[in-house]
This record gives structure tokens, C-alpha cells and sequence, in this order.
């Protein structure tokens, strides 16, 4: 089974064609990269993905259902969240309570539960701090449940980032460029903990230009170039595709040798 299908998806900003005419599906299962040089398209294939823009042209489904051009909220409580290049906590909040916002996308009690905090809501409330502080053991953050968000380093915050996107429970994640800023002790880290969600079941997709993570993380990558699809296949199939090494080097070396972080 697919979680995702896009069809035929285009965005054009005026005269520009930033997505052109893209088409691929996400298993149920695993880790699906999207690569690319700078300015191919992924950010934006992720916001058309994401409801964060409407596609010009196309269609998206997510699990069989048709979210195109669905609102980021709605295509959220359906299982489908993101993370941004840029880390976006609320850093005046505690690191736990930052995972927590998260997990309230799956809470059920309403304002009047928060107003008179009936014993449904406060059992409720109990149920998501304990899955908050699993989610921050998880992601290897435990020991600072209490500090602001702000204290964190970099890398820890990305960490965050990615326990609070896990925390509203999605049946697929997208990341864009998690890796983005780490140090090398970081970014393996970091694969280790992608490949542990999608063990436990949770699909992955993600736009990354460390290439040492995307080959020892995904089993699929897709790539892109001037908003077009031009390969897809596994890590060793796409590093020597000639299309993809005339995009990211124009030589005859594998594309992913020059950009590998490690």
C-alpha cells in the first residue's frame, strides 16, 4: 500500500515553474529521501504536500484520500505533519511543554474540559505528559524535559523539532533537510533515530543534501531538478544515474560522492 501519491503536480509562481509535472508515491513503510541541487523544487513540492500551497495543476492523495490543496491543519490531523529548514519552536516554552503542543492534536477534551477541568480531561492531560516525556527519551532529550526550549543547542533543538512532529502521532513525517547544520556525531545520531520511526511504523519522507545520511538512511530517493523529476530508485541506483550526476556535478564522477558530509 502507498501512503502518498502525487500526480502530475505542478506549482507556477507567475511565469516560473517551480514544480513541474511531478509524480511519485510513498510505501507504507521506510524511508523516502528527495534530493536535489539548490533551488530544484523541494521545498515547495513539501508545502503543496503539506497544504502550506495550493498546486496549480495535479493531485495528491494521502492514505487514498484526496488532500489537495487541503488546508496544513486538516492534512495535519489526518496523519500528515512536517518539520521546516528552519527550527520553529516556541522558545519561551519548557521542552516538554513544546513536545506537548504536539500531542494535544490528539487530545479530545474541549474548551469546557479546559476550562473546569472535569476527571476525563485531567486523565487525559496525564495520558499526554507521559507520552511527551516518552517522546523526549526517545529522541534523547529526558534530562532537559524542564529547561526552555531556548537553552538548547542546535542540534538538540532539531531533536525537538522532530519529537514534537512525532508526538501528534502521524503515519507519515516529512523533513525537510533535518540534518541541515549538524555536526557529523549529530547527523548519525539523527539516522538512527529516522530509521526508528519508520521500524515502528511511521513513513518517512525527506528532502536532505547530507548524502551520507541519505545513503545510510532511505531506501528510496527521488530527484529533482528545475522542478522536474529526472530519477528515482535506491541510493546506489541514483548515484550513478547520468541524468542525476550531469544535475548535481556535470562531470562523470557519482553524484553523490562530492556532496557526502562524511
Amino acid at each position: 500500500m502507498n501512503r502518498l501519491r502525487l500526480e502530475g503536480v505542478t506549482r507556477r509562481f507567475g511565469g516560473l515553474v517551480a514544480v513541474d509535472d511531478v509524480s511519485f508515491e510513498v510505501p507504507a513503510d521506510g524511508v523516502t529521501a528527495v534530493i536535489g541541487p539548490n533551488g530544484a523544487g523541494k521545498t515547495t513540492l513539501f508545502n503543496l504536500i503539506s497544504g502550506f500551497l495550493p498546486p496549480s495543476a495535479g493531485r495528491i492523495t494521502f492514505e487514498g484520500n484526496d488532500i489537495t490543496g487541503r488546508p496544513p491543519a486538516e492534512i495535519a490531523r489526518a496523519g500528515l505533519v512536517r518539520t521546516f529548514q528552519l527550527v520553529k519552536l516556541f522558545e519561551d516554552l519548557s521542552v516538554i511543554d513544546n513536545v506537548k503542543v504536539g500531542c494535544h492534536l490528539q487530545g479530545r477534551a474541549g474548551l469546557f474540559a479546559a476550562l473546569f477541568r472535569p476527571a476525563s480531561a485531567r486523565r487525559e492531560e496525564q495520558a499526554l505528559n507521559a507520552r511527551a516525556r516518552d517522546l523526549l527519551a526517545f529522541a534523547g532529550l529526558a534530562a532537559m524535559a524542564d529547561e526552555p526550549a531556548s537553552a538548547l543547542p542546535y542540534g538538540r533543538q532539531r531533536m525537538l523539532e522532530l519529537a514534537r512532529a512525532m508526538a501528534a502521532g502521524p503515519r507519515l513525517i516529512l523533513l525537510d533537510e533535518p540534518a541541515a547544520g549538524l555536526n557529523t556525531e549529530e547527523s548519525a545520531a539523527l539516522s538512527r533515530i529516522i530509521r526508528r520511526i519508520a521500524d515502528e511504523g511511521t513513513s518517512v519522507l525527506l528532502i536532505e543534501h547530507d548524502m551520507t545520511l541519505v545513503m545510510n538512511t532511505a531506501e528510496r530517493v527521488v530527484v529533482v531538478d528545475f522542478g522536474r523529476k529526472i530519477a528515482q530508485g535506491t541510493p546506489a541506483e541514483v548515484r550513478v544515474d547520468p541524468a542525476v550526476i550531469a544535475a548535481y556535478l556535470g562531470t562523470g564522477k557519482p553524484a553523490m560522492q562530492e556532496h557526502s558530509h562524511g
